[in-house]
C-alpha cells in the first residue's frame, strides 16, 4: 500500500481543520439557540423533511449510478472523441 504524500496530508490536515471549525461554530449555535421552544408539529416537521431529503438524495444519487452503468450518459458526454465520418 502506499504512504500519503505531502500534499495529500495538507488537504488532509486542512480538511480536518474545516470540520472542528465547522463543529464547534454549530455546537456554539445551538447553545445560543437554547431558549427557542419549538411545537409537537415543529419536530414533526423537521424529522419528515429530513427524511424526505434523504430518500430524494439517495434516490438520485442511485439513478445517476444506475444511468452510468446502462451507459445512457455516454450519448451526452461532449468531451469523447467520435469517430470520423466514412466516405
Amino acid at each position: 500500500m502506499k504512504r500519503p504524500g505531502a500534499g495529500q496530508l495538507a488537504i488532509l490536515a486542512v480538511l480536518l481543520v474545516i470540520l472542528i471549525v465547522t463543529a464547534v461554530w454549530a455546537v456554539s449555535v445551538w447553545n445560543a439557540a437554547g431558549d427557542a421552544v419549538m411545537s409537537t408539529h415543529g419536530w414533526i416537521a423537521l424529522g419528515l423533511g429530513t427524511f424526505f431529503s434523504l430518500l430524494i438524495g439517495c434516490g438520485l444519487m442511485a439513478l445517476m449510478f444506475f444511468s452510468s452503468r446502462s451507459g445512457h450518459d455516454d450519448a451526452a458526454d461532449p468531451f469523447r472523441k467520435r469517430d470520423p465520418p466514412a466516405g
